[in-house]
C-alpha cells in the first residue's frame, strides 16, 4: 500500500546490499540491513500499541539506531518527534504534553527526569543509548525484519519540530510527507547528488539540517553517509579522504580554518560543501576559497520550510547570500506593516511559499493564521532583500531571533526567568556576534532599585531551567534600558553597544 515518505527515501532501498552508513570505527551498514532494523521498530510500536498519527518524541544521541527509529515511524505511520538533547525536563514536560507523544525514548541519562513527565502524562518511557543498549534494545531486536508499510497520503503529518519565537512558548511545525519529499528531490537534483557520493555526516539528527536535509538528500539519492557521532575536527580530517560531501553550520568551516591540517590537498577529490543553519561570515567564505580552492555552498532554510533557496550549484557563489529560490519555491520580499511586495534592494520581511512550506502549528490555529497567509505564503520573521541579480541577502531578523550554531533561541523564554529571580527589575535578552556560533546570547540586566543583582544567581537559575545553549555567555547590570517614544527596548541599540 502507498505510503510517500517511506516508498519515496526507504523502501525503494529494500534488499540493497550497498553501504548506506559507514561509522567511524569502521562498521558498514547496508541499506537492507539499516532497514530490517526500521522495520523492527515499526513492529514494536504496533505491539506497544500505537496507531497510525500517534507522536513518538525522541531524545536520544546520534546512532544508528536512533536513525533507524525515523525509518521504523515513516513505515507505520507514526510522527517522528525529534528532540534536542540538550533540553531540560522543564522543556521536555512542555513538548510531551502538547505534542500528546504515546511513546517518549530517550538516553538512560535522562531517563529519571523523563519518568515522573511521562508517568503524569499517560505516555510509554523507553531508553536508547549511543552504544544501543537500552530497556528498549531487546523486545526490538525480537521483532521481525519485515512489516507491512502502513498506507499513508502526500497530506499526511510525517513530522513535528518544535521552532522558536520571540514571545511564548515553542510552536510545533507540523511537516507533512509531500513537505520533506519535494525538498529532498530538489535538492538532490539542485546540489547533483548521485549513488557514487559519500556525505560526511557530523551533525545532530534532531535538528533539520542534519535528519530532513542530510539524511534526506543521502536517502533520496541513494548514496552513503560516513555517520559520525558529533563534530570533532580530528575525526572529520581523518574520513574526509573517503567522502565527496559535506554539510556542515558556519562553526564547522571556522574551526577546520583554524587546522592547519585542512587544505588543499585535503579536500582536493570533495565536489561540494554546502553551510547553513546560520549565517556564514563572508570572511569565512573567502578564507576557506583562499585556503581549499572550493566555494562553499551556502543556502537558507528554516523548521517550518526547510529549504527556500541556495546559492548555484554551477555558477557565482556569492559570499554574504543565500542565492536563489530554490524550484518550485516563490520568494518576495513585502513591507512588514503592509505585506505590499517590495522591489529589488529593498529591505523587507521575507515570505516564501511552494510544497516545503510547512501545514502550521500543531494546536496553535491563531499563530498559524498570524504567520501563514490565506494565499500560501509563510511569513519567515526574517528580513532581507533581494538584489539587481537575483540574490537573496539575509539582512536581519525582525523578531530579534537569536541563532547560535545552528539552533534558534528565543530571547523572552530567557528573560522570563531572569526576571524572577531577586533584585531583577527587567531584562533583555540579545544575540551579538561570535566567530565560532555566528551569533552568543548576552542578557543586559536592570536591577529593582536599592537591590543587588546576583550575576551567578542568575546564571544558575538559567542553567536549571534551560538547555546550555541558551545560557548567556555575558550578563551586564546596567542602570536602565534603552527605550523608544512607545516605551518599547531597543534592542538594536543593545546589539550595536554589546557586538
Amino acid at each position: 500500500m502507498a505510503n510517500p515518505l517511506y516508498d519515496e527515501l526507504f523502501g525503494h532501498h529494500a534488499n540493497s546490499d550497498r553501504v548506506f552508513l559507514l561509522l567511524t570505527d569502521g562498521t558498514e551498514i547496508t541499506y537492507d540491513a539499516f532497514l530490517q532494523m526500521g522495520a523492527q521498530f515499526a513492529n514494536l510500536t504496533r505491539q506497544f500499541g500505537l496507531n497510525p498519527g500517534d507522536r513518538v518524541a525522541v531524545q536520544v544521541e546520534k546512532s544508528p539506531q536512533a536513525l533507524a527509529l525515523y525509518a521504523g515511524c515513516a513505515q507505520a505511520g507514526l510522527v517522528f518527534l525529534p528532540l534536542n538533547t540538550a533540553y531540560t525536563a522543564d522543556e521536555l514536560d512542555y513538548f510531551i504534553e502538547n505534542s500528546g507523544a504515546a511513546l517518549v525514548i530517550c538516553g538512560d541519562w535522562a531517563q529519571s527526569r523523563l519518568d515522573p513527565i511521562v508517568q503524569r502524562l499517560g505516555a510509554r518511557l523507553e531508553t536508547l543509548n549511543a552504544n544501543g543498549s537500552g530497556t528498549i534494545t531487546a523486545q526490538w531486536q525480537a521483532c521481525d525484519t519485515t512489516f507491512d508499510t502502513v498506507a499513508r497520503s502526500a497530506d499526511d503529518l510525517a513530522a513535528l519540530l518544535y521552532t522558536s519565537g520571540t514571545t511564548g512558548r515553542s510552536k510545533g511545525a507540523m511537516l507533512s510527507q509531500s513537505n520533506l519529499i519535494s525538498n529532498a528531490k530538489t535538492l538532490v537534483q539542485e546540489w547533483h547528488f548521485g549513488s557514487n557520493d559519500v556525505l560526511l555526516h557530523a551533525l545532530p539528527i534532531f535538528h533539520t539540517h542534519g535528519l530532513f536535509v542530510a539524511t534526506n538528500v543521502t536517502l533520496c539519492a541513494g548514496s552513503s553517509m560516513i555517520f559520525m557521532p558529533k563534530f570533532d575536527c580530528d575525526q572529520v580530517i581523518a574520513h574526509l579522504p573517503k567522502a565527496t560531501t559535506m554539510m556542515g553550520v558556519p562553526t564547522f568551516y571556522t574551526r577546520l580554518l583554524d587546522d592547519s591540517r585542512f587544505d588543499a590537498d585535503l579536500t582536493r577529490h570533495m565536489r561540494l560543501f554546502v553551510s547553513g543553519s546560520a549565517p556564514l561570515l563572508a570572511d569565512t567564505h573567502v578564507q576557506f576559497e583562499q585556503r581549499t580552492g572550493h566555494k562553499i555552498l551556502e543556502r537558507y532554510g528554516m523548521t517550518e520550510t526547510n529549504m527556500n533557496t541556495s546559492n548555484p550549484y554551477h555558477g557565482d557563489r556569492r559570499a554574504g547570500t543565500v542565492g536563489f529560490p530554490l524550484p518550485g519555491v516563490e520568494l518576495k520580499i513585502t513591507d512588514p506593516q503592509s505585506g505590499t511586495e517590495l522591489g529589488r534592494d529593498q529591505v523587507g520581511q521575507i515570505e516564501v511559499k511552494g510544497p516545503n512550506v510547512f501545514q502550521g502549528y500543531w494546536n496553535m490555529p491563531e499563530k498559524t493564521a498570524a504567520e501563514l497567509r490565506a494565499d500560501g505564503f509563510f511569513i519567515t520573521g526574517d528580513l532581507g532583500k533581494v538584489d539587481a541579480d537575483g540574490y537573496v541577502h539575509i539582512v536581519g531578523r525582525n523578531k530579534d531571533l537569536i541563532i547560535s550554531g545552528g539552533y534558534n533561541i528565543y530571547p523572552k523564554e530567557i528573560e522570563l526567568i531572569i526576571d524572577e529571580q531577586p533584585g531583577v527589575a527587567e531584562s533583555a535578552v540579545i544575540g551579538v556576534p561570535h566567530p565560532d556560533f555566528g551569533e552568543t546570547v548576552v542578557a543586559v540586566v536592570v536591577a529593582q532599585s536599592g537591590a543587588t543583582v546576583d550575576v551567578d544567581h542568575i546564571s544558575a537559575a538559567v542553567a536549571t531551567s534551560l538547555a546550555r545553549f541558551k545560557h548567556p555567555r555575558l550578563i551586564d547590570v546596567v542602570d536602565e534600558l534603552p527605550r523608544n517614544t512607545m516605551g518599547k527596548v531597543q534592542k538594536n541599540i543593545l546589539r550595536d553597544i554589546y557586538k
